[in-house]
């Protein structure tokens, strides 16, 4: 400030967090798309699950209305993608998944 690059405090700071979300960009967008709330009726099947397992991503499910989990994924699966379900309506998965994510369930 006292070389005059920033007019104040506050236009350093806003252009630090500017500069750190730029070089961090791909993270923050990626952090926000697995934190998004979906409205309607979604499916979480298999083959999504074990894409996300490979890239060792933890999905954070948060519906509002209907999340279904399909029959062809196991307990093991889910529990090593699934961190956190919120569902606002109802959740249709099988009884060995719902114990298995019992803990991450609200």
């Amino acid at each position: 400030m006292q070389e005059g690059f920033y007019g104040n405090r506050s236009d350093f700071i806003r252009t630090a967090i500017r500069n750190q979300l730029e070089t961090q960009g791909d993270a923050v967008t990626r952090t926000i798309e697995r934190h998004t709330m979906e409205l309607g009726l979604r499916d979480y099947g298999r083959a999504e699950l074990e894409s996300l397992r490979d890239k060792g991503e933890v999905l954070h499910v948060r519906v509002v209305g209907l999340a279904r989990i399909g029959a062809d994924v196991s307990p093991e699966l889910a529990r090593a993608t699934i961190g956190s379900i919120t569902v606002l309506g109802a959740l249709q998965a099988s009884a060995d998944i719902k114990e298995a994510l019992a803990d991450r369930i609200r």
